[in-house]
């Protein structure tokens, strides 16, 4: 395995809920994708609709399942018909609670850590501690709702030594994930609505998705 290899940006393609987006995500080589089991989002799949997108994962590409403030019974449902890989969550989990919900499934979780505008960098420090089970933290700007608000956040604020289990979100797109990849280091990006057609939550613009991957490997050559 090459250097470079070793240090390539992975890059998770969120909020999928159409077939032809999970396999234009394969196609371009995403090394995750998202799929959103919070109902009050725009992009929130059903269990039946999430079984039919998880045929087009193929293996080696995980299926990553965010859920916010899911309820065990609700995790249970999903993860025993639905293929995921790993758990994303994303609402006031505990560590406790998160422990719960992963060994209901028996999956990895990632932990999203909604950072606001009066964060410090103590915070997330702090904050990634309590989840150290956790398989990754997900660094996500804080808004309204949960998730895939388009916003980012002071990435100054992100230790270095976080960088290697950091899951860089919050606000991504073409335009800035560049630069994003240059100051963080994150091990992988995550973006949703950065490369969603205007206007239409959860639906996902080809041309976006294929810039933002370029993106992010001419980030990595750099």
């Amino acid at each position: 395995m090459s250097e470079r290899d070793l240090h390539r940006t992975r890059i998770k393609l969120c909020g999928l809920s159409r077939a032809e987006d999970v396999r234009h995500a394969v196609t371009l080589g995403a090394d995750a994708v998202g799929f959103v089991f919070y109902p009050p989002s725009p992009r929130s799949v059903s269990v039946a609709q999430a079984v039919e997108l998880a045929r087009h994962v193929p293996p080696l590409v995980s299926a990553v399942g965010l859920f916010v403030n899911a309820t065990p019974e609700w995790v249970r449902e999903v993860t025993s018909n639905v293929p995921l890989s790993i758990l994303q969550f994303h609402g006031d989990e505990t560590p406790e609670q998160c422990a719960e919900l992963a060994a209901i499934a028996g999956l990895p979780y990632w932990r999203a850590l909604r950072i606001g505008p009066d964060a410090a960098t103590s915070d997330l420090i702090e904050s990634s501690l309590k989840f150290a089970d956790a398989g990754g933290i997900l660094l996500d700007a804080f808004v309204e709702g949960f998730g895939g608000g388009g916003k980012i956040f002071d990435w100054s604020l992100i230790p270095t030594d976080l960088g290697h289990r950091a899951v860089l979100s919050g606000g991504l797109n073409t335009q800035n994930v560049s630069e994003a990849i240059r100051r963080v280091r994150p091990f992988a990006v995550d973006v949703s609505s950065g490369i969603e057609t205007p206007g239409a939550k959860g639906v996902k613009d080809p041309a976006r998705m294929v810039a933002f991957v370029r993106a992010v490997r001419e980030a990595d050559a750099n």
